[in-house]
């Protein structure tokens, strides 16, 4: 007898085979399975959401700056330690409340805006608000992006703010290190102008000395002259005879006296001119770099600096001077002599020691720009130190001869004219070229 046998049939109902009872059995055992398998995938689920749970619970404790995450009526979900830190409360009493609970009055209005705009048009912004905090209102700075949901809906924000506080200490601290680092450029560059000024004050003294000494001598001169011509004069007062006067005027010798009168007079004015003429030049050196933008001859610019340097040079120069007598340039007068003065010196010491030392300076017009070249005969820049010479404190020469700064000070002067400064690679020698411009509005 077949299990089926054992069944009572009711009249109406379908007959439930063997084969039947079979195929339910079946469905039931696939089904458990699969629901046993679903469970499996929802308990590994669930741990993946733990573990990321404590991950972000982790990461919201952990993190300096202030995070927090808003539904779309702005409150808060989810909140860092550091927030509670900022304002006093633990975090969990934050939850639920509005995130304008949490900043001054004056910042509620602007927060809530853009939020509302940030969820609206999906694109993050940057705010600055203050925050309620124990010590009174503390600026940040905050950083909102819009959280969206699977569906890519805007289901609140999430804001991240740093405290500008600490970023503006920083800033300070930077503004002072900055303007440190200025004051000793500042003073390096007072430096190397001082020792320019050393390396000419020996030319300068003996360039002073002779027509002060000239003046001197023939101030001596007519001191005697004035004697003799006081001598005579008082014989012709004391009414004395004509004979006795041409017999004083011979043995006084005033006849050559006068012609040595008007040698002395010459000579004392030629001399006191050419004090003047160097005084003249000592106060257009501007020593201290100051001075109005005004247009100038570069040509008579760099006579009066090569003059200064050949006043001061240890040895003979054969300077000679190309190009145009006069080209107009746009800048400071005093700071252009100081960097071709750079020029010229070190042209000067690259052919010290030389059979036959050249320098040769080249004044023209190209253009809109003003260019000057200083060239010499002496080995030139090594190529694999060509791209070092305008670095500060770099220099070839010996210790003592040097600053290292006198190139890089000249190419920073020339950029604030709105020039440039570059070495020239062809030719024999070294040769530096200075482009200035020709007009105010070029600089």
């Amino acid at each position: 007898m077949t299990p089926s046998s054992d069944r009572k049939h009711l009249p109406g109902q379908p007959v439930l085979t063997d084969t039947v009872w079979a195929d339910v059995l079946n469905a039931v055992d696939k089904t458990y399975a699969e629901l046993v398998a679903y469970q499996e995938q929802l308990e590994a689920k669930n741990h993946e959401l733990d573990a990321l749970r404590r991950f972000m619970g982790s990461v919201l404790q952990s993190v300096s700056d202030v995070l927090m995450v808003v539904d779309r009526s702005q409150r808060i979900e989810e909140a860092s330690s550091s927030l509670g830190q900022l304002v006093g409360q633990p975090g969990k009493v934050l939850l639920g409340t509005s995130v304008t609970d949490v900043v001054m009055d004056e910042s509620r209005d602007r927060l809530t805006r853009e939020i509302e705009q940030v969820m609206a048009l999906r694109k993050p912004a940057t705010i600055e608000i203050d925050m309620i905090t124990a010590d009174g209102p503390a600026p940040l700075e905050m950083s909102i992006a819009p959280h969206l949901d699977d569906r890519g809906r805007a289901a609140g924000a999430v804001l991240t703010g740093r405290p500008l506080g600490e970023l503006r200490r920083a800033y300070a601290e930077l503004s002072d290190s900055h303007k440190a680092l200025q004051d000793a450029q500042a003073q390096l560059v007072r430096n190397e102008k001082l020792a320019a000024l050393g390396r000419l004050l020996a030319g300068v003294a003996h360039e002073l000395n002779n027509p002060i000494s000239f003046v001197y001598a023939n101030a001596h001169a007519l001191e005697k002259y004035v004697g003799r011509f006081e001598t005579y004069f008082e014989k012709v007062q004391e009414g004395a005879s004509r004979e006795e006067l041409v017999r004083l005027r011979k043995d006084l010798k005033l006849e050559r006296e006068l012609r040595n009168l008007r040698t002395a007079i010459d000579g004392a004015r030629d001399g006191s001119e050419r004090v003047r003429d160097i005084v003249a030049d000592l106060r257009r050196l501007s020593a201290e770099g100051s001075g109005d933008l005004a247009r100038f001859d570069l040509s008579e610019t760099a006579r009066v600096a090569a003059n200064w340097v050949e006043r001061g040079a240890r040895h003979d120069l054969n300077l000679a001077f190309t190009g145009a007598d006069k080209v107009e340039a746009f800048g400071r007068p005093g700071h252009v002599q100081q960097v071709i003065m750079n020029l010229v010196q070190n042209a000067h010491d690259a052919v010290e020691g030389l059979e036959r030392p050249e320098i040769t300076i080249d004044v023209r017009q190209d253009g809109n720009r003003a260019v000057l070249a200083v060239r010499d005969n002496g080995p030139g820049v090594p190529k694999d130190q060509v791209s070092a010479i305008f670095d500060p404190f770099y220099t070839t020469k010996e210790v003592g001869r040097g600053t290292g700064l006198g190139l890089y000070i000249s190419l920073r002067i020339a950029e604030e004219h709105g020039g440039t400064l570059s070495h020239c690679p062809e030719g024999d020698g070294a040769c530096f070229r200075l482009e200035l411009p020709i007009a105010g509005e070029d600089a």
